[in-house]
């Protein structure tokens, strides 16, 4: 498949099974912020009278720990809660998308319900293989980091913030190509774990096995995927965003001036939602295309390696002709019914 195969792909991809994909992927992201939003609710009431003290304390008096403390460990917890949910979400939107090619490919019609059923049988997987993805692109970034930092320490030790300066650039620069490469080399891990149902490790290992030999073309297409997901998520979430600043300033959080407390907590808290209901929304566009994009590489990189594409040929074939064998079955048996003559089974249609 060249690139505008790829891209057409997941498009039309989109337009055939765009209940399923939508429908899974606003199912799980929308059920995670209803449950990161329960969670703000809940710290909210039960911090709500230290918020109270710090957004009524006297002007020029700073909160202590005391008070502040509970409420930046409250919210914090929320936050890492949100981030844990969101990979979970991603890994199940990851094994749906894989789901849905699986059947796309072949011509194949599905449901909702199947959808879900496979990918969560494999969402542990893909966390899986997700996970050591992500620990092994971190171990080289670490021990970049660690150098850099330790002769940078040394270097401003010795009086010589210029050292220091080049020093620092130049590692953070080092981390960008190896994390780079490890995260190409890895990218194609959970399609594999859907479609050959492989574990993590095994999924890593194939990965890196059909990545061989077209590291460049995989990241090109793959980085294509991630803009156009990201650019056409930022236009779901520009609204919202926009909406969520005009009910801002109309509250008087941009003026400036010292709002009131009790309008200052109602802007934030309408703020939030709007920006939970546009990120949500701009997650569930952002994520689905670029992983369709990914699971369309890992066939192709299939067909060119293992000789994929006669295979498909054949059971796409075996599909359409089941398919026209059950239509002209119940073409028969609506005919009989209304006592008319079957239709000829041998004349071309």
């Amino acid at each position: 498949m060249q690139l505008s195969d790829i891209l057409n792909g997941a498009v039309s991809t989109v337009g055939r099974y765009w209940k399923q994909l939508l429908g899974m992927a606003a199912a799980v992201y929308g059920g995670a912020a209803v449950v990161v939003a329960a969670a703000l609710a809940v710290v909210y009431a039960s911090l709500s009278g230290r918020i109270h003290t710090i957004t009524h304390a006297p002007k020029g008096s700073d909160a202590g720990w005391d008070q502040a403390g509970p409420v930046v460990l409250g919210f914090s917890g929320v936050l890492l809660a949100a981030a844990l949910l969101t990979t979970l979400c991603t890994a199940l939107v990851s094994a749906g998308c894989a789901t849905v090619l699986q059947e796309a490919v072949l011509g194949r019609p599905t449901t909702f319900r199947a959808v879900w059923r496979r990918a969560w049988s494999r969402v542990v997987p893909v966390i899986g293989a997700v996970l050591l993805s992500g620990l092994l692109v971190l171990v080289p970034l670490l021990l970049i980091a660690g150098a850099s930092v330790a002769v940078v320490v040394a270097a401003v030790g010795a009086h010589s913030p210029a050292v220091a300066i080049v020093v620092g650039v130049l590692g953070g620069l080092a981390l960008a190509p190896p994390a780079v490469w490890l995260w190409v080399l890895f990218s194609l891990a959970p399609a594999a774990v859907v479609f050959e149902r492989q574990g993590p490790i095994g999924a890593l290992r194939r990965s890196a096995r059909l990545v061989r030999g077209s590291w460049w073309r995989i990241c090109g297409v793959s980085l294509l995927g991630l803009a156009i997901g990201s650019t056409a998520g930022s236009f779901v979430q520009l609204p919202f965003t926009m909406v969520g600043m005009f009910n801002g300033s109309m509250l008087g959080l941009t003026s400036g001036t010292d709002p009131d407390p009790s309008r200052l907590v109602a802007g934030l808290t309408g703020c939030l939602a709007l920006t939970l209901l546009g990120q949500t929304l701009s997650q569930i566009v952002s994520v689905t295309f670029p992983q369709l994009v990914t699971g369309l590489l890992y066939i192709d990189r299939r067909m060119r390696r293992e000789d994929l594409g006669p295979a498909l040929v054949e059971a796409a074939a075996e599909t359409a002709e089941t398919a026209e064998t059950a239509e002209t079955a119940q073409a028969a048996e609506a005919a009989e019914t209304a006592g008319q003559q079957p239709p000829d089974v041998t004349s071309p249609r």
